[in-house]
């Protein structure tokens, strides 16, 4: 057996934060979930402290700065203390139910990257908007070239893995191309990747997604730094 640590970085995310986190709690699999709070300036870090003074297994930290989602990954890496680890966002795209597939997957494959893929499969998908869903794939496709290994989905939150991998890197990414860091570092580390299908419900910009062209554009440029350097 394996047991799993669910991190949720977050900032601003005071209008999905306590559902996002309801979320995960009712489907039981968690020894423990970390709310990692990356500076966020509305009541998310309130909402984030009540949970975590309500349920035992939830733990809330707090980054003096704002860095972005890798920082607020890296930061919950020291108070880890399960085998096994997965990303969840707190925006309400992804949808736990799914992380339980993913963990049985796990089961048989425990030094595995068990990657949630929104491009395998017919889960449901919502809201995929044209523009984002031709980047995401471009950059996937670029991924698998330069790396030599087939992966569907790069940026996609879901992926759950061996916690001591991810506590023993050395993480420099502290915004959102942590996504392609820990895939590549992970192509080194063991060169074993599962993908199960998941669902997916996008949100807009205007309802708060906080990915930019700017940020594809270090994707690309980390797949050849993390893949060469």
């Amino acid at each position: 057996m394996i047991n799993l640590t669910a991190i949720v970085p977050f900032c601003n995310e005071e209008k999905t934060l306590k559902q996002s986190v309801e979320r995960l709690l009712n489907e039981n699999i968690f020894f423990e979930i970390i709310l990692s709070d990356d500076n966020s300036s509305d009541y998310s870090s309130e909402i984030a402290k009540e949970l975590s003074y309500k349920y035992k297994n939830i733990k809330y930290i707090h980054s003096n700065k704002n860095l972005g989602k890798g920082n607020a990954i890296s930061n919950a890496l020291s108070i880890l203390n399960t085998s096994h680890v997965v990303i969840h966002d707190a925006d309400l795209e992804y949808f736990p139910k799914d992380i339980v597939q993913m963990y049985e997957r796990a089961l048989t494959n425990q030094n595995s990257l068990i990657l949630g893929s929104r491009f395998k499969g017919n889960k449901q998908r919502n809201n995929v908007y044209l523009r984002t869903y031709l980047a995401n794939r471009f950059m996937s496709i670029f991924f698998s070239l330069i790396n030599l290994y087939w992966v569907s989905d790069v940026a996609t939150c879901y992926k759950l893995m061996p916690a001591n991998f991810l506590k023993n890197i050395s993480i420099k990414e502290q915004g959102f191309s942590i996504e392609i860091e820990i895939l590549s570092k992970f192509l080194k580390y063991n060169k074993h990747i599962r993908e199960v299908p998941i669902s997916y419900d996008g949100r807009s910009y205007e309802e708060g997604k906080k990915i930019k062209v700017s940020d594809g554009i270090m994707y690309i440029l980390n797949t050849l730094k993390y893949r060469f350097i």
